[in-house]
């Protein structure tokens, strides 16, 4: 990389984004069910330009006394016992995901890693609720700050909904993918992407940061 342009790390100030998307089985991080989890990486290339990597997904069983609305399973499409699923119990999942994250934080020499979403503050509650549910203490992500793409695509196109967003950047939306872990996610990084990559910065460090 051209040594003029920061590394992932000196980008956001050690933190390394991580782009997630949940569907679950209702609102409630406590009491509802996580069903899918998806989690997108991203790269800086030579230009200092902000790309999607690699996609991780997981199905995810629900948990013992986890609810199941009816509303939200009809509005994602998602039968959570169908037999060809293949998902995995939630500590399972948290484990593989926390561990490819931590991967992550480590080969781009950042500190942490923080959630990029759409509407962040929600997946990060599921992943938190399911974590603490799990017992699993060593969590990689920032346990309330995030990038959240509702606030910056506000900013940058008027437009807060993911679809309208996404297209107001100029991106493809399909409704008929919408509303899986993996498309959201994949969406919700091209979106991030594109807003980073269109934001003059000089990379001028923090004073706390010198």
């Amino acid at each position: 990389m051209n040594a003029s342009i920061p590394a992932l790390a000196q980008r956001f100030r050690a933190f390394l984004p991580v782009v997630v998307d949940v569907e679950t089985g209702g609102f409630d991080p406590k009491r509802d069910a996580l069903l899918e989890i998806a989690a997108v990486f991203l790269r800086l290339d030579e230009n200092g330009r902000l790309h999607r990597a690699n996609t991780r997904a997981w199905h995810v069983t629900p948990f013992p006394g986890g609810r199941l609305n009816p509303a939200s399973l009809s509005y994602t499409g998602i039968d959570p016992y169908h037999p060809f699923r293949e998902a995995s119990p939630e500590k399972e999942t948290l484990e593989s995901l926390f561990q490819e994250v931590r991967r992550e934080v480590r080969d781009a020499a950042c500190k942490r890693a923080i959630l990029v979403g759409h509407n962040a503050a929600f997946d990060l509650a599921f992943i938190n609720a399911a974590a603490k549910r799990c017992g699993i203490r060593r969590n990689p992500f920032h346990p309330f700050s995030t990038f959240d793409t509702v606030t910056l695509a506000g900013v940058a196109y008027g437009q807060t909904v993911l679809a309208r967003a996404v297209e107001a950047a100029g991106l493809a939306w399909d409704n008929n993918e919408a509303h899986s872990a993996v498309y959201d996610a994949g969406c919700t990084a091209e979106l991030f992407c594109t807003i980073v990559n269109s934001w003059p910065t000089a990379h001028r460090p923090a004073p706390a940061d010198r």
